[in-house]
């Protein structure tokens, strides 16, 4: 007798299996955690073995069963995606699932107005987006969670592949009333005897603090969260460093932020597409690849503005 299950269900097991708990799948793939549980209970159920152990306050793991099943459901969504890409090739359709993370310090003004055009022009594709650190971006890549991810060009593994998209340099994020407000460009070591207010994200706050080859920062606070730091930059804690300026110059609580561009002989970051193995072959990712390219330049930053205007 045939096994009976949804590529849904399948996608299900797999995230759960990835993340080792329920609650983190659901919210994942922007679902309820009861029917996360529920596909995993009718699939152990239609396999007739236990596919995870239920630890309390532990989460899931595999058993032996269960990751010899998983190991093969990754290749069933492979091939289900292989599947639909011959599907729009033979009509000449772009369909199908995308998935796109988007690095969290641009996410809120890149990814919504990039979805948004993106699906005006193919509404057939079922485009699915999560927001990650750049760290967990390359994981989920790596693990094929994603299809592209923007991000920046920041130790991208060579197993993935980047395409560029933008060059953003570096600039100061100051205080209305900072000492250095006025200026029309800072050095790191001008900036370097003040207190610093650090974006401490994986990979961008070692590229932020690269910056300072003379002396090193006073790192006052720390926060992993975009609009905090540009609050506390706001009222007076410190500045700090960003390579992207978001189209308002005020912080979320209201206050004014002032912008200065940092003078600097290190490259500037990159921002572009990260590409899993293999991706840029499906004819849903070239599509998007191709939008990307067309919608994200200098001349019309979606959500953005130049740190240098």
């Amino acid at each position: 007798m045939p096994f009976r299950f949804t590529l849904r269900q399948i996608e299900y097991l797999i995230a759960v299996a990835d993340s080792g708990s329920v609650a983190l799948a659901a919210e994942r793939l922007h679902v309820s955690s009861p029917s996360i549980s529920a596909a995993i209970g009718q699939l152990e159920a239609e396999f007739g073995l236990p596919l995870f152990i239920r630890r309390h306050a532990q989460g899931l793991s595999l058993t032996e069963g269960g990751r010899e099943l998983v190991a093969e459901a990754r290749h069933l969504l492979q091939a289900a995606a292989a599947l639909g890409d011959r599907a729009a090739e033979l009509t000449g359709a772009v369909s199908g699932a995308l998935s796109v993370g988007c690095l969290l310090t641009f996410a809120q003004v890149v990814l919504p107005r990039l979805r948004r055009s993106f699906a005006d022009a193919y509404p057939q594709v079922d485009f699915r987006q999560s927001e990650h650190d750049h760290a967990a971006l390359i994981d989920a890549l790596r693990h094929a969670r994603l299809d592209a991810a923007l991000s920046y060009d920041m130790q991208v593994p060579p197993d993935l592949t980047f395409v560029p998209l933008l060059a953003l340099p570096p600039y100061a994020l100051l205080a209305a009333d900072h000492p250095l407000a006025t200026r029309a460009s800072v050095t790191a070591s001008e900036l370097a005897p003040h207190p610093m207010v650090l974006l401490d994200l994986p990979y961008s706050a070692d590229y932020f603090l690269s910056l300072f080859a003379g002396p090193k920062p006073d790192i006052a606070e720390r926060t992993r969260d975009m609009g905090v730091m540009r609050a506390m930059v706001a009222n007076g804690f410190g500045y700090s460093i960003a390579n992207i300026r978001l189209g308002s110059d005020r912080a979320p609580d209201g206050s004014r932020l002032v912008f200065v561009p940092i003078e600097t002989d290190l490259p500037p970051m990159r921002m572009g597409l990260i590409l899993a193995a293999g991706a840029a072959q499906r004819r849903t990712v070239a599509a998007f690849v191709a939008h990307c390219r067309a919608t994200v330049t200098e001349s019309a930053l979606p959500g953005l503005t130049s740190p240098r205007t």
